[in-house]
């Protein structure tokens, strides 16, 4: 059996296609046998980093936002990438509460919501060139036995 398996989506950013974009991922995954905290928890980090490159990446403008997956043995690992504005400053950026957008009511929480519901979130960005989030998350290390095994 085939330990590896990829996918590979390009979008417009305008903001119906963010509910594409988690479902898609999250179909994807489902081949690593996810529980549905795994799945929500994969779903709202898609959305967190797909809304950045609408907002912030992007202003709103309607241009491309690239996702790739990979799964190998049970991690998943989603790369979001947009050509947009980029971040200036991707530590202070990251920094629970830090919004580019106060007037539009954003609460800043978008890295530290993908950093809470993945294993691992990489940020790198050039201004003027885009932005790329790379994340992965471990399916099934919190299972137990119990939970795994039928009553």
């Amino acid at each position: 059996m085939k330990d590896t398996n990829e996918m590979k989506l390009i979008f417009d950013s305008c903001s119906a296609n963010e509910g594409f974009a988690r479902v898609a991922v999250a179909s994807f995954m489902t081949q690593l046998n996810p529980t549905l905290e795994e799945v929500a928890d994969v779903k709202t980090a898609i959305s967190e980093a797909v809304t950045n490159s609408i907002i912030h990446g992007y202003e709103n403008e309607i241009k491309k936002i690239e996702i790739r997956c990979l799964t190998k043995g049970k991690t998943i690992y989603v790369e979001i990438c947009d050509k947009g504005k980029g971040i200036e400053n991707v530590e202070k950026a990251m920094e629970p509460l830090f919004t580019t957008k106060p007037e539009l009511e954003r609460s800043g929480m978008g890295f530290a919501f993908m950093e809470a519901f993945m294993d691992k979130v990489e940020v790198s960005s050039v201004v003027g060139e885009g932005t790329t989030v790379k994340m992965e998350k471990i399916i099934g290390k919190g299972r137990s036995a119990w939970n795994t095994q039928s009553l």
